[in-house]
């Protein structure tokens, strides 16, 4: 059985994509051992900054919003393809390591942990017995950023001349409460962390950051207000409208105010829809839709199933035929397998494999499927979504906000 529509293809991973932001600006640093898949210009300083939520779509909708973005994006970006699922866990873990979600292991925002048997939140939510550190065991572009960096004092005792290779440092400005998070241990670790509570004071800091740097630094700045505003209120809510426009403005003044020799980038990890209230569905409570299943996880557009070790063949088949029946022409349903071969996740180690679910329910209409069963009631109300590969969820901007000037 298939979908209506047929199923994308999954992200070119080893091209335009999320994986290759950090990993460029690396080689773009000088840094050994990186690719410059975005032919980013040789500089001293490189900043990303990351902006939750912002989709390629969104931006051009909402661009009245946002004028100065809109003028960068019309003279001086490129389009990137996030992670699938398009999910902050998958998107930021691809950004941090530059890996497909196959690699790093970080596959939605509920995975099932087949180790232990239970599903863990990669966010806010992480299974305290679930080390992340065994969870993404491959080094983040910060880690091998780390290891390239000379120790004082250098050979035979001596201190570490100005004139030697300084290596790269790597710095992070975000939210305070994600120092110590478990995402940012599994996905993020290795630089030097700034905490500032407001974006204003988050994009202050940032600019205090590259004019300090006495060698090459690679700045990574976190913003999550609009993917917030997005999630309660909705796209072009007052409040979402508010978000957008103060990273506008934001970034529009940080563009003037840093050195002259810095990349400075703008980004997204996913866009996003909203669903109406009618399409928020308690599957659930749907005729065979959890029939032999053990574990449900993923995201609402992007539900992953797993079936008890014991689910009869017939199960399985009677199962997946009632989603087909359900959803089919809302969602691309396909088995781990088939979407393994349709490259959405990249190369998929075995380690990971079993993370994924069963069966994949992906939604390209206006609906987000919850299990009722494991949500609160007050997640129904969640208005702006992400987690499908529609190209409203997969597609973000890549905006060069200021090249290195003479």
């Amino acid at each position: 059985m298939s979908s209506a529509a047929p199923a994308p293809a999954g992200p070119d991973y080893a091209g335009r994509s999320l994986t290759g932001v950090l990993t460029s600006a690396a080689a773009a640093l000088g840094a050994a051992g990186f690719t410059n898949t975005l032919q980013l210009p040789r500089t001293r300083r490189a900043a990303v900054v990351m902006v939750d939520g912002l989709g390629k779509a969104l931006l051009k909708r909402y661009a009245g919003h946002a004028p100065f973005l809109k003028s960068v994006l019309e003279r001086d970006s490129a389009t990137l393809q996030v992670a699938f699922p398009t999910t902050t866990a998958a998107s930021l873990s691809s950004l941090g390591t530059g890996l497909a979600p196959g690699r790093h292991g970080l596959v939605g925002y509920d995975v099932l942990d087949p180790e232990r048997d239970t599903v863990i939140n990669q966010l806010g939510g992480w299974d305290p017995l679930t080390d992340p550190l065994a969870w993404q065991s491959h080094p983040t572009v910060f880690e091998r950023l780390a290891a390239t960096r000379p120790e004082a004092p250098g050979p035979g005792g001596a201190p570490v001349s100005a004139f030697d290779d300084p290596g790269v440092e790597a710095v992070t400005v975000s939210l305070p409460a994600f120092e110590t998070s478990a995402l940012t241990t599994a996905a993020l670790r290795g630089s030097r962390f700034v905490g500032a509570r407001t974006l204003q004071a988050r994009f202050q800091k940032a600019r205090e950051e590259l004019h300090a740097a006495t060698g090459p630094v690679l700045l990574y700045l976190y913003l999550n207000e609009l993917d917030k505003a997005g999630h309660q209120h909705g796209i072009g809510s007052e409040q979402w409208l508010y978000a957008l426009e103060e990273i506008d403005g934001a970034a529009r003044r940080l563009s003037t105010a840093v050195p002259k020799d810095t990349v400075l980038l703008l980004t997204g990890d996913h866009g996003m829809v909203d669903v109406p209230e009618s399409g928020r569905i308690d599957y659930a409570e749907l005729s065979g839709l959890v029939d032999g299943i053990r574990h449900t996880a993923g995201e609402p557009r992007f539900v992953q199933l797993h079936f008890a070790p014991d689910a009869s063949a017939a199960v399985r088949e009677n199962t997946t035929a009632a989603w087909h029946a359900a959803f089919g022409d809302q969602a691309w349903i396909l088995t781990r397998e088939q979407a393994i071969e349709a490259g959405w996740f990249g190369e998929v180690e075995a380690r990971v494999a079993p993370r994924l679910g069963e069966l994949i329910v992906a939604a390209h209409g206006p609906v987000a499927l919850y299990d009722g069963r494991r949500v609160a009631p007050a997640a129904f109300e969640m208005v702006g979504h992400h987690g499908a590969p529609t190209r409203a969820e997969r597609e973000v901007p890549l905006l060069f906000l200021q090249r290195p000037r003479r």
